[in-house]
């Protein structure tokens, strides 16, 4: 049951992520709102809303498998978000991130041999 909070958890992380840039990006082409209009537009609250259940089902990890060998699954929030910024954002990639990525994917799944 633990790699399914895993699961949720990074998925509302990224989640989450995509909306704070997706917020940023509705702010700087609407540089007149006022600060209340910034704070209540949709993707930041969409945000916060998925980065607070993405906290949530972390909690849950946290009591079902030990801090040491949750938290470095967190790692694939990196290279999970390093695709979202290359196919959804049409992000430029250099090779040092594929391979540093690379490292993190091995990096967890050694982990995972040892939960």
């Amino acid at each position: 049951m633990s790699w399914l909070w895993i699961v949720i958890s990074i998925s509302c992380t990224c989640m989450g992520q995509v909306a704070q840039k997706f917020a940023v990006q509705n702010i700087q082409q609407n540089p007149s709102w006022q600060m209340w209009q910034k704070l209540l537009q949709p993707w930041l609250l969409a945000a916060i809303g998925f980065l607070g259940l993405g906290a949530l089902a972390w909690l849950l990890v946290l009591q079902q498998l030990p801090v040491g060998k949750a938290y470095p699954l967190l790692a694939i929030n990196f290279a999970v978000m390093a695709l979202v910024a290359k196919f959804a954002f049409k992000e430029k990639l250099t090779l040092t991130v594929w391979l540093g990525n690379g490292l993190i994917i091995i990096g967890v799944v050694l982990l995972g041999v040892g939960l």
